[in-house]
């Protein structure tokens, strides 16, 4: 690529020496800038050559802008000067004198120099000043006119002689002329020296800088060069790119197409070889499937076996898809294997025989599998029949754990573990719609329904056989507890034998190491415990020499745990595998945990006892809670969960029995109604025993602890006299009240709250209605304020004893209502266009069952009916007692308000005149009630003190029976103030006399209050 022709160097004209200059040399050496110059004074023409030169000093024009690359000559021709221009002189419109024109002139000419000689008056001339002189002094408008242009050369020249002297004779003959000319003349050639110094300072510059434009334009060419080349590399470099990444994705197409051709063969060739490994030959071509025994065994080889799972898998999901889709592959290949005979189709394709080839190689691997797990758990357990005589002698409970039927399968279960965990990995990357997953999924389900099984079979008759000896030994209640816990221990350790066959060995070992943590913890908590008790007891049982197995490490002894809190521990940790989740598992649990609910069960039905069917739900409700606090129990929870209901059920129906014989159905007997007699501690005539369950129970409820001979409890001291004065409170009550109180207070905690609910709704009815009948027997016996203080006494203390329970006692009850049904029936056949088959609401059937049949709702609230039926004996209690205190001026009483009330023409006239109001007789009643307050009053405190223990309920009773009997003797005052002196009997001291008495009356009941 050429380069540009540059363009030619610029004209230095101003460096080139006049023609008529004399002893003047301007050279310009290559590579240096130097000028000599030997001053002379120089005509005019030399004058015009140094402007020229100062002209091309100044860098103006295109002698600086156009440079060339080369110099061809040290020394520079002198260019023609230029033509002068003359310019229009404001001289014409303001004249100067000649004088102030040749010293401005000479000023404009030092003052530009050579630089600056172009910038006043233009680009293209020369800064002309036209001096006119007048030859003749003083003289403005002389004919004589000189235009002489001065340069820079003719400024710095000393003036003419003919001229400095015609100045100087027009300044009026200056005598000091010459000192004037010879100062001119120094100034100028100093001025002169410094003008030729910077001209070649400046002519130096000029050809440095036309140097650099030079370099500058060279390297402005070989840049645009480099451009050009990078752009055309750009260009180059896209086109090869491009033409790269086609080709990648061509070679990455060819790649898959040839992976997509050479799968199949790989398919191909792993069923033609891998047969040989599992055992199985295909002969005939294929016609004929041979089992023969394995080359590759599973034990010694795990990743080879494998590495041959799943090439087998990929060949069946391969030919799986090709022979028809994975949906029917399964089935398609169940029903090849079934007919062996018409295993092989000579019309059928090649991907269809192939996946049959490859469905036998799975099932022969398989059955490996099947052969190293299921079939060694068989033979496992026919071995330790046959050693322990299983079943028909069971394994005592406490060598259970370190018996064959455990220390074998402990031995097993490593190894089978490894190879289920073959299967279990195989299937998890199968996933579960996968072709080949199913048969994974069946092998599973075939051991552990092999394993379930088995240990079904080898701990039945144990089970069973330890919960009758434990029913015979220690009773339904102990049998309970203790059972329970032997339950939670058994599904405990079975888990964990669960786990080490089925569970995730990464997991386990994790387990391990987390265990072995805090059993030491536990270990040392339970070290630093026997110090502080000195050896009290020891831990029952041998830990197991299996570190494995991680419920062999907590021992239990007839109660929850022997390690507190241990045992939750290691539920928790074995949960982390979900493994025992399995319904398999849980369901094999479930028949072991059945023994308990059997064996409970059996007992349960003979049982009467409340006390012994409230503690079996206890214990039952304890030993749930525990067995809720770990996953790996659910099915203890769920055995006892079933025995809780049984157990309940048996408690309600035994309550409502012994509610309904001894409340609803109660005959009392005169020893039951002997108020007060009971309360006074009268022994019975006749020892009448109503039912044993009423009076045994309800001692052992108040204490447990009195002992049933009389003469240990006189042994007792001073608590004799409490647990004495307790029972014969107790013994006082009514009996059927006595047995409510009893039954509910048995049962509140161990039933649901409905059921108590309803119990107690029906038993308060009954009860209430028993103690009403008992004051109607009372009242005929012993007289009205017993009947009234019986009937409140039980009612209060009925109200006070349920409080705790915290009950409704509201129910809504629903009767049919039959009384329409005889209308009904008579409409229905009346009727003879019935529509018996009709399916609307028009069927004469359904109309006669609407009509002839309603269902009454009736809301029942028996803490409202005791309430109200405690307000009604206490009301009665206040109006008998008040009436009894009066005596017989209750009467009197009554019969003013009667004659008051029948008066109504005559006034008072016949109350004043009555003969009960004869001054005589009221003074004789008042005094007669007056003389028997004493006793009646006694009476009714001893009375109310005997019934009632609580003083502040006496007071209570008391205050409305005082304003009654107050009232009432105010209407005496009242009654006797109407009859005026000289009346009837009455004057002033018959007067006096009576209303003494009824104050003496008044105060006496008032003190009382």
């Amino acid at each position: 690529m050429s380069a540009k022709p540059l363009p030619p160097p610029p004209k230095m004209s101003g460096l080139t020496t006049p023609a008529n200059a004399t002893s003047s040399v301007f050279t310009t050496p290559s590579g240096s800038s130097h000028i000599t110059s030997r001053y002379n004074y120089p005509t005019p023409a030399a004058g015009a050559g140094i402007a020229a030169t100062s002209k091309l000093a100044t860098g103006t024009g295109a002698a600086a802008r156009g440079a060339s690359a080369s110099l061809p000559s040290t020394k520079v021709a002198a260019p023609p000067p230029p033509q002068q221009q003359h310019s229009v002189s404001y001289e014409t419109f303001a004249p100067r004198t000649a004088e102030s024109r040749y010293r401005l002139a000479r000023l404009a000419a030092l003052t530009a120099g050579p630089c600056f000689g172009d910038s006043h008056v233009g680009p293209q001339s020369e800064q002309k000043v036209k001096l006119v002189e007048d030859g003749s002094s003083n003289n403005d408008n002389s004919n004589s006119t000189t235009s002489t242009a001065v340069t820079l050369s003719e400024a710095m020249r000393p003036p003419k002689a003919s001229t400095m002297k015609s100045v100087h004779s027009r300044n009026n003959g200056n005598s000091a002329s010459t000192t004037t000319t010879s100062n001119v003349d120094d100034i100028i050639h100093k001025t002169l020296e410094s003008t030729l110094f910077t001209t070649t300072k400046l002519t130096s510059l000029i050809q440095h800088t036309s140097s650099l434009r030079i370099a500058l334009h060279t390297s402005l060419t070989i840049a645009n060069d480099v451009a050009q080349r990078h752009s055309d590399l750009l260009k180059h470099s896209g086109e090869l790119s491009a033409a790269a990444e086609r080709l990648q994705h061509e070679e990455q197409i060819l790649t898959r197409r040839a992976t997509e051709v050479g799968l199949p063969l790989k398919h191909y060739d792993a069923v033609d070889r891998l047969g040989v490994l599992v055992g199985v030959l295909f002969k005939d071509g294929g016609r004929v499937i041979v089992r023969t025994n394995a080359k590759l065994h599973v034990d010694n080889n795990v990743d080879e076996f494998m590495e041959v799972l799943e090439q087998i898998d990929d060949a069946i999901e391969f030919f799986g898809e090709s022979s028809g889709g994975s949906g029917g592959a399964d089935n398609r290949r169940r029903e090849r294997l079934a007919k062996k005979d018409q295993g092989y189709e000579s019309t059928s394709s090649g991907s269809a025989e192939y996946y049959r080839r490859a469905c036998a190689l799975q099932d022969a691997a398989l059955e490996l599998l099947r052969v190293g797990v299921a079939d060694r758990i068989t033979q496992t357990r026919t071995q330790i029949q046959d050693a322990l005589n299983l079943p028909r002698v069971p394994i005592s409970a406490d060598k259970l754990e370190a018996s064959l039927v455990y220390t074998r399968f402990h031995g097993i279960s490593k190894r089978s573990n490894a190879l289920i965990s073959i299967a279990r990995k195989r299937l998890d990357e199968l996933g579960n719609q996968s072709v080949a997953a199913t048969s994974y999924e069946d092998l599973l389900t075939l051991c552990r329904n092999t394993y379930c099984g088995a240990r079904e079979v080898l701990l039945t008759s144990t089970v069973r056989t330890h919960m009758d000896i434990l029913r015979d030994r220690h009773g339904l209640v102990g049998m309970t507890r203790l059972a329970s816990v032997f339950l939670i221990r058994l599904c405990t350790i079975e888990t964990a034998m669960y786990l080490d066959f089925f569970g995730d060995a990464e997991k386990r070992r994790y387990s391990q190491k987390k265990t072995k943590g805090v059993l030491d913890a536990v270990d040392e908590e339970k070290s630093d415990n026997d110090a502080v008790a000195d050896g009290e007891g020891k831990e029952a049982g041998d830990e197991s020499e299996n570190s494995g197995n991680i419920s062999q490490s907590f021992q239990r002894k007839g109660s929850s745990s022997s390690h507190p809190g241990a045992a939750a521990l290691a539920s928790q940790i074995i949960s982390e595998d979900a493994t025992f989740r399995d319904a398999e598992f849980q369901s094999m649990l479930g028949a072991l945990c059945s023994a308990l609910h059997r064996t409970i069960r059996r007992g349960l039905v003979s049982v009467l006892d409340l006390d012994v069917l409230c503690q079996v739900v206890s214990v039952l409700r304890e030993e749930r809670s525990a067995a809720n606090s770990s996953p790996t129990l659910l099915a203890a929870a769920r055995a006892v969960s079933g025995v809780i209901q049984d157990a309940q059920e048996r408690l309600i129906f035994c309550a409502n029995d012994a509610l309904h014989k001894e409340v609803a159905r109660f005959k009392p007997t005169t020893n039951d109604l002997n108020y007060p007699g009971k309360l006074l501690g009268e022994k019975p005539k006749v020892a009448i025993i109503i039912d044993d369950e009423s009076n045994a129970p309800a001692v052992a409820e108040t204490t447990e602890s009195k002992p049933d001979a009389a003469g240990d409890v006189a042994n007792l001291g001073p608590i004799d006299d409490a647990l004495a004065a307790q029972q014969r409170v107790y013994d006082s009550w009514f009996p059927p009240m006595r047995s409510v109180l009893r039954i509910l207070s048995k049962i509140f905690r161990v039933v649901e709250p409905r059921v108590f609910e309803d119990i107690a709704l029906q038993s308060v009815q009954s009860c209430t209605k028993s103690l009403k009948d008992g004051s109607i027997y009372i009242l005929k016996k012993s007289g009205q304020i017993h009947a009234d203080l019986f009937l409140v006494k039980h009612l209060l203390i009925l109200r006070e004893q349920l409080s705790p329970f915290d009950i409704q006692l509201r129910s809504v009850e629903r009767q049919l209502d039959f009384s329409e049904a005889g209308k009904a029936v008579t409409r229905f056949l009346a009727n003879r266009n019935r529509r018996l088959f009709s399916m609307s609401t028009e069927n004469a059937l359904i109309t006669l069952l609407r009509e002839g049949v309603s269902v009454q709702e009736s809301s029942v609230d028996s803490k409202r009916d005791l309430e109200d039926c405690l307000r009604s004996a206490c009301n009665d209690f206040i109006e008998n007692t008040s009436s009894s205190i009066l005596g017989p001026i209750a009467g009197f009483v009554d019969q003013c308000k009667n004659a008051a009330g029948s008066t109504s023409t005559t006034g008072s006239a016949d109350l004043i005149n009555a003969p009960f109001m004869n001054g005589t007789v009221v003074n004789s009643l008042v005094s007669t009630a007056l003389q028997s307050l004493d006793g009646e009053l006694d009476n009714v405190t001893k009375q109310m003190t005997l019934y009632l223990e609580n003083t502040a309920t006496q007071g209570i009773l008391l205050k409305p029976v005082v304003r009654k009997v107050t009232r009432s003797l105010e209407e005496v005052k009242r009654f006797i103030g109407e009859v005026p002196n000289e009346e009837n009997g009455w004057d002033a001291n018959v007067r006096t006399e009576v209303l003494k008495y009824v104050e003496d009356f008044e105060t006496k009941v008032k003190s009382k209050k």
